[in-house]
């Protein structure tokens, strides 16, 4: 990824950036009667606007280019006002248009977790030749000079003779440091903020107050650790992806609408890490000052792709797209589940676009909400960074559209060398648990019974012998024409499982198809949203009742959004690094090749670059 540059429109959103009002009459630099762009432009590199039908022959291919006989790739049309689309002249498929710089911004923010949080020591007059030079290169550039009353390292710049210190302890200059591993296990053990503040006999501002250096610590040990992720080479990387919603209580009585935040993780099935998990809220964007640059330039007047804050949900934004949500609520079979799935989809003015804010909902008091579709690109790009050693990556995700567009626009080179498959699963999750263990009894007579007519003695081999009868019988769903085969084997986790291989370009014979097919899961993500929702007490689910028209209230559930993004930080670290799995002893850290050995609690709150 290409660095951010100093100026211009890519820089971070702060007040100072925001224009003057512009004179009366003249008309704002991107006002809509000046746009004459017809395709959203490159950015930095980035341009996911082009075909994303892997059996098409313009997949990847950016709109703007012209196909090898010299007749135009695409052409524009309409999804709805403000809403764009290319059409792609060679299969037909439409795609909304976004905007690339919109996506760059949402990368830049999530590549801040590979980055050193605060450069090395050096010395620090800027005006000094050993400035940038860190301390570490010994005694050429300094000289040790004593200690500080708090047990900081002096040093002397031998350029300018400037003594500066240099903290040798995370914890320098905090109280009551003896309690932070408390404090750090009872995040992770659901126990509610008030709570933590009582057994760790302290006032609630000081647990906020450790609750940002523990976050800060894990942030940057996992940065340590993941920042050799790119270079690092894996065979085989089986990844599951999902997203899952979180409810921010309100925080004014006369306004008791939620707000309701949507997280993006990825797991690896086979070890269990867990890469990244992002959060479609951005606390560093001022809102107010966002909202009025946002007027004054007419922003919410521009196609949708061509905004200057594309990424950003607005209040325009808002007001535009909140209704009432008309999900069905009776019991479906999983066909019916998918192929409602894909109606939704294509009901949609923008089919990418998995947010549906309704009338109980509203946008965040602080910070700004990130539309979910510009989460996950940036979400895909970000894995696509820390994959770059793996052979082949085989994606495993939900039944979703936006999903699927920023997978395949992420690692479309990798798809068309077929050194990457991406598969829809969807499970059925409406089974009781009855239910469960019946499907679990019926399947397990089934494969049984396929062992003994066949003479078939490996239980695996009878599994990949029904899912190769099930690829050829693939059922047929959707408007796309997916086929999806339906697993033969059901377990608690997964009684009814259908994957429908979305990067099938042929070439693979019958065993391997099939065995792909059977690791197809999304076992892995869903089991750690689990763990969520069970350590977090702050993320636990809210309650509905026939009483708050659509509200949900939570107790322990945050006010401030940031909060969400620091707990699943802080859990994420402890999952990976510090809890073992109870057969192997392991934790996913160790299994996947970044640690040597189980990390503990202390191991990260006093951990030192």
């Amino acid at each position: 990824m290409q660095k951010k540059s100093s100026a211009g429109d890519g820089d971070a959103i702060k007040p100072s950036t925001v224009p003057s009002q512009a004179t009366k009459g003249d008309l704002h630099p991107e006002h809509p009667r000046r746009h004459k762009r017809r395709t959203p432009d490159e950015f930095h590199g980035i341009q996911v606007n082009y075909c994303k039908n892997p059996q098409c022959s313009n997949f990847g291919v950016p709109i703007g280019k012209k196909t090898a006989i010299g007749t135009n790739a695409y052409r524009i049309v309409a999804s709805a006002k403000g809403f764009p689309q290319g059409h792609c002249n060679g299969c037909g498929e439409h795609f909304p248009l976004k905007s690339n710089q919109g996506i760059y911004e949402e990368l830049s923010r999530m590549m801040k977790a590979l980055e050193p949080a605060e450069p090395a020591p050096s010395c620090p007059v800027t005006s000094c030749r050993n400035h940038g030079t860190e301390v570490s290169q010994g005694k050429a550039f300094y000289s040790s000079f004593g200690v500080t009353s708090t047990g900081s390292q002096r040093y002397k710049c031998k350029a300018c003779q400037k003594t500066f210190s240099v903290s040798s302890r995370p914890q320098t200059r905090q109280r009551l440091s003896h309690k932070n591993k408390t404090l750090f296990k009872l995040i992770v053990n659901k126990t509610p903020i008030r709570r933590m503040a009582e057994i760790a006999d302290m006032d609630v501002k000081t647990v906020y107050a450790k609750i940002d250096f523990i976050h800060r610590q894990c942030m940057a040990f996992a940065q340590s650790r993941e920042s050799k992720l790119p270079v690092m080479s894996f065979p085989r990387l089986y990844v599951s992806v999902d997203h899952q919603d979180y409810v921010i209580n309100w925080v004014k009585r006369e306004d008791k609408r939620n707000t309701v935040l949507t997280a993006v993780a990825t797991a690896e099935n086979t070890t269990q890490y867990i890469f990244a998990m992002h959060l479609n809220f951005d606390p560093s964007v001022d809102a107010m000052a966002t909202e009025e640059d946002a007027v004054q330039r007419c922003d919410h007047e521009l196609p949708a792709p061509y905004r200057r804050y594309a990424r950003l949900w607005t209040q325009a934004d808002y007001e535009k797209t909140v209704k009432i949500s008309k999900a069905a609520k009776s019991k479906k079979t999983l066909s019916s589940s998918i192929e409602s799935t894909y109606q939704a989809a294509e009901e949609r003015d923008d089919i990418e676009s998995p947010d549906e804010i309704i009338s109980t909902e509203k946008l965040p008091e602080m910070g700004m909400q990130v539309h979910s579709e510009y989460t996950l690109y940036a979400h895909f790009m970000y894995l696509s960074h820390l994959f770059q050693g793996a052979e082949k990556v085989r994606i495993f995700m939900d039944q979703d559209s936006g999903i699927r567009a920023a997978c395949l626009a992420a690692f479309k080179e990798r798809i068309k060398e077929r050194a990457a498959d991406s598969f829809y699963v969807s499970i059925n999750k409406e089974f009781t648990v009855d239910e469960k263990r019946r499907a679990v009894a019926e399947a397990k007579k089934t494969i049984a019974k396929l062992m003994k007519d066949e003479g078939i003695e490996n239980k695996q081999d009878a599994i990949l012998t029904l899912l190769k009868r099930r690829i050829s019988e693939a059922q047929i769903l959707g408007k796309w024409k997916d086929r999806w085969v339906f697993h033969p084997l059901a377990t608690m986790s997964e009684p009814e499982k259908a994957m429908c291989h979305l990067t099938d370009l042929g070439g693979y014979d019958e065993n391997h198809l099939a065995w792909l097919y059977n690791k197809a899961s999304l076992h892995g993500v869903d089991a750690y949203f689990n763990q969520v929702r069970r350590r977090l007490s702050l993320l636990e689910r809210g309650i509905h009742t026939s009483s708050n028209s659509g509200r949900v209230w939570n107790g322990y559930a945050p006010y401030n959004p940031s909060m969400v993004q620091k707990m699943l930080d802080v859990l994420r670290v402890v999952h990976n690094f510090t809890l073992a799995g109870a057969t192997d002893k392991k934790t996913p850290a160790m299994r996947i090749g970044l640690a040597n050995a189980v990390i503990t609690y202390e191991d990260i709150l006093y951990w030192k670059s």
